[in-house]
Parts: C-alpha cells; sequence; structure tokens
C-alpha cells in the first residue's frame, strides 16, 4: 500500500524533497580543530545519507566564533576555510537527498566557563533553580549587535550554499538567541525590538530578509519555530501562528515546529508541561491547530519513532516528519518503514526528578550514540544516562581548551 511518507515534496523554491521524513538538527558537539566539521561528523552523516531520509538537517552551527552553544560546535563565519564544509555536504548528500544546514546563536544560552560574549535581548540570565549558575549573566545587545548579528547570519547561509549545501534553517526555536528575542519573558526591551509580538519578531524577520536576499531563489531557507515555550507568560501557540504568517511573505520554504528550551525542555520529553510527557509526536496537538491556518508548510519534530506515528502527524495536515532520537538509535529507520519493519531497539529513558539534569543526561545519551556512529560502532541504546553524562563532561573539558586555545591563539 503506498504511504505519502515516501512521496516527494515540492517546496516553493523549487526544491524537492525525495520522501516527507526529514533527520532534525540534533548538536553534535563533535567539531574538530578549527571548530570545523572533520572525519567524525563525515562518517556519522554517510550513515543518515544511506538511511533513507529524504532530508538531513545538521547540527547547529555557529554564526559568531565568540558565541557557541559548547565547546564541540561548528563555526561557519567569513574566516572559516569553505573546504571541510563542502566535504560534509558532499557526505550529507551521499545517499541522494538533500542536506540543510540549521544556523544558530545561542544568545544567553551559554556554559558560564566558556570564553567569549553572552548576549541576550535584554540581561536577563537561563533560570534552572539550583543549576542556573552554570550558565553565564547576558549582557542586553547594543542596536549595533543586532545588526552584526543578522549579517552573521547572512555570511554563513552564503558561504553553506556555496560549499554545496542545499538549504539552511534559521533557528528560532528551544531558546536560542532569535527565541529569546520572540519570548516576552526574557525580552524586556522598549525599543523597536521589545514589546509588541511584531517588534520582538523583528530580529528573525530581518535575519530571514538577509539569509534570502543573499542566497539563490533555488536554495531552500526554513526557519525552526517553537509552536510554544511551555512557560507562563511567555511565547505560545497564538504568537506562533502570527510568527508564521509574518514569514509567509519572505520566501520562507517551511517551518519546523517544536517547543520548549533549557528552562522548560519539552523538545527532550521532560517539560514544565506534564501533558506532553511520555508520549510521542510531543508538539502534535498544537501543530493540529497551527496546520489549520499556516500559510506555509510544517514539519513536526518531537518524540516520533514509529511509523504509524509519523503517518497520524501527516494526517494532521504536517507535510514533513522531523526525527532525531529515534535516528541515533536506529539511523536507518525510513528504510525499516520502506520495508514493513520498526526499530528494535530505544534509548534507555532518563527518569530522574531533577528535570535540567534529567535533560542533559538525556542529550548526552543521544551525543553517545553519534560519537559510536561515526566511529563505525553499533548504537548502543542501554548506556546509563550517568556514564553517559559523565562521558559527555569529560569531553567537554577537552574541546574547552581546544576552542580556548582557537578562540585565543597566544
Amino acid at each position: 500500500m503506498a504511504s505519502e511518507l515516501f512521496s516527494p515534496l515540492s517546496l516553493r523554491s523549487g526544491q524537492v524533497l525525495g520522501n516527507r521524513i526529514a533527520k532534525a538538527a540534533m548538536e553534535e558537539n563533535m567539531a574538530g580543530d578549527g571548530q570545523l566539521p572533520d572525519g567524525q561528523l563525515l562518517s556519522l552523516y554517510r550513515q543518515w545519507a544511506t538511511g533513507g531520509t529524504g532530508l538531513l538537517i545538521t547540527g547547529n552551527v555557529m554564526v559568531h566564533a565568540e558565541a557557541l552553544t559548547g565547546p564541540g560546535g561548528v563555526v561557519l563565519d567569513d574566516a572559516a576555510p569553505l573546504e571541510p564544509f563542502t566535504e560534509w555536504a558532499k557526505a550529507g548528500k551521499s545517499g541522494g537527498g538533500a542536506i540543510w544546514m540549521q544556523i544558530n546563536h545561542p544568545g544567553r544560552q551559554i556554559q558560564a566557563d566558556m570564553p567569549g560574549v553572552v548576549w541576550g535581548p535584554s540581561a536577563v540570565g537561563v533560570d534552572l533553580g539550583r543549576h542556573s549558575s552554570r550558565f553565564g549573566r547576558p549582557v542586553a545587545m547594543t542596536p549595533e549587535q543586532i545588526k552584526a548579528t543578522v549579517k552573521r547570519y547572512a555570511v554563513t547561509a552564503h558561504r553553506a550554499e556555496k560549499a554545496g549545501f542545499d538549504g539552511v534553517e534559521i533557528h528560532a526555536a528551544h531558546g536560542y538567541l532569535l527565541s529569546q528575542f520572540l519570548s516576552p519573558l526574557v525580552n524586556r526591551r522598549t525599543d523597536q525590538w521589545g514589546g509588541s509580538l511584531e517588534n520582538r519578531a523583528r530580529m528573525l524577520l530581518d535575519v530571514v530578509r538577509a539569509v534570502r536576499a543573499t542566497v539563490s531563489p533555488s536554495f531552500a531557507v526554513a526557519v525552526k519555530l517553537n509552536s510554544a515555550d511551555f512557560q507562563r507568560g511567555g511565547f505560545d501557540a497564538d504568537d506562533a501562528r502570527q510568527v508564521i504568517a509574518m514569514l509567509e511573505p519572505l520566501g520562507v520554504d517551511l517551518v519546523e515546529l517544536s517547543g520548549g528550551s533549557y528552562e522548560s525542555p519539552a523538545m527532550s520529553g521532560r517539560p514544565a508541561d506534564a501533558r506532553t510527557q511520555a508520549r510521542e509526536a510531543y508538539f502534535l496537538d498544537l501543530a493540529k491547530d497551527l496546520v489549520k491556518t499556516s500559510p506555509l508548510p510544517l514539519m513536526l519534530t518531537g518524540g516520533i519513532t514509529r511509523r504509524d506515528t509519523a503517518e497520524r502527524v501527516l494526517d494532521s495536515g504536517v507535510v514533513l516528519i522531523g526525527m532525531g532520537t529515534a535516528l541515533a538509535v536506529t539511523p536507518d529507520l525510513p528504510d525499516r518503514w520502506r520495508h514493513g519493519r520498526e526499530a528494535d531497539r530505544q534509548l534507555r529513558p532518563v527518569t530522574w526528578s531533577d528535570k535540567a539534569l534529567a535533560a542533559a543526561a538525556s542529550m548526552a545519551q543521544v551525543r553517545h550514540q553519534l560519537r559510536r556512529i561515526a566511529r563505525g560502532s553499533r548504537p548502543k541504546p542501554n548506556t546509563r544516562p550517568v556514564y553517559a553524562l559523565f562521558s559527555e563532561r569529560r569531553q567537554q573539558r577537552q574541546a574547552l581548551r581546544r576552542y580556548r586555545a582557537w578562540l585565543s591563539p597566544s
């Protein structure tokens, strides 16, 4: 029986995706020397490329060398050599699918021990209770810094196209910089970038305009947006509906819906709002509502692991299925679905009561699988969360030493 899952998807840029399954972005934290993609990332993406997805979206690539989500982040700015990115694009397309680069600035979500800058729309720090000290204290961006950052997104998108990527996804979700500007809880500005939703969305819209103006019409431009922040008084579904309408005239191909932030990690299945816990397709209820009025095609990511769930999401009117963790455990899951099989393994659940620590352990577990795949080993989903977390922290300390030396050479 034919399935819409395996039908092509045409986008307004003219790009055609081979099917409706995408590998959503997962932060690999696997940069090599010089904060560049190296053999590890290439090996990982070659594995995914042969697994049957129509689209691969990279983990977030940083637009500003002094602002990284973690010390293992990849940086593509105007000083980065292009050849490693060309090889990355080739690896991602080696199975016949498309590859988009997710581009991002972390804003205030930067670890306290990282060098560089910690910026935000306002001087409002990340509130993680007793874990808040893990993050640096942000300073409010000046108008000049905002405009320079908009330009950085455009530079990264332009260079991604030169390297051979098929598109970019602008990250405006999960509490990163553009999401911070959208949030009335974080953005307390009283100038043209604060107050009304139109003002809070200004930076995102300026980034989209700048990116679209610097890339070719056939190059895809997507936006990742929270369907909701899952924080009382924060960015909500009605805000998302209005922002999607604002994006439509700007040449956006697709909006990916997700949710949450470090403060309320709904994207890992443990949000402050317990209604989205312990079930697949965390944000499907919100997506069903948004798809009714959306003038743009929507992609949904968050907790999808089984084919019948993916089919149900498509039935709601969403056009593209995003999967992250499922493809970290079973890289060829789309091909399995095509042949009537499901994944035979799942990641060990993290049930710790400390929400922030549980989210960190869940992400560490995922990245542990990515590193195994990159080495040519099979994923090991029964890895204990505490082992994955401590192993990652050890690797991050090593990456931090390399990043500091690279950022401020003696």
